[in-house]
């Protein structure tokens, strides 16, 4: 039985490979698509990635090849990421957007994995995550495809265009799950100064 997180409440990931899913509804009257982006700092003990190539997101230079679909990836292979739906209406009630995750590929110098989601070209189109309904990320055993936990957006979002909805951290010999729900005003690169520069 999944289940449902809190902010700031955590959870034992068990599973060596799974699935982030992450889904939102955006709202009907805007003149503009809504073009949300996730993307997965990798960092090391000090909070930091160590090269740019444990930045998995929808522009990064290293890809591989998933059921014939060029899909972003780790340096280490542990982390792919999604191909990008630059519509932001295709959900249905399912994941917008999906990273694959295998902790047996980690490299030994990441002790967190921080997903970011982000919407392009906010200022130029006025949007923030308050026009957006039904966000959520959840985790799935790649095995059994059963969801182990999810954690849903419920804050008001309206002066927020980017949010941290979880990490992924270290803890002993295994790995757990933190629902955060950080937003703030910006963009990628906003994280990108923080987790990298």
């Amino acid at each position: 039985m999944a289940i449902n997180l809190t902010k700031g409440q955590r959870v034992d990931i068990l599973a060596p490979k799974f699935l982030i899913g992450l889904g939102w509804d955006p709202a009907k009257n805007s003149q503009h698509k809504y073009d949300l982006d996730v993307s997965a700092f990798m960092v090391g003990k000090e909070g930091k990635i160590p090269n740019e190539n444990f930045l998995v997101f929808y522009n990064s230079s290293l890809k591989t090849t998933v059921d014939g679909v060029q899909r972003p990836v780790s340096q280490d292979g542990a982390v792919i990421g999604s191909v990008d739906d630059q519509e932001g209406d295709e959900s249905d009630g399912g994941d917008d957007e999906v990273i694959d995750v295998d902790l047996s590929k980690i490299d030994p110098q990441i002790s967190e994995v921080v997903f970011v989601v982000t919407i392009h070209e906010w200022e130029l189109r006025n949007q923030n995550f308050g026009q957006i309904r039904n966000s959520y990320i959840r985790i799935c055993d790649a095995s059994t495809n059963q969801e182990i936990c999810r954690y849903e957006l419920d804050e008001d979002f309206s002066a927020v265009t980017a949010v941290e909805f979880g990490r992924l951290y270290q803890r002993g010999d295994g790995w757990r799950f933190e629902a955060m729900g950080n937003g703030i005003r910006g963009g990628l690169g906003d994280f990108v100064a923080k987790y990298y520069h």
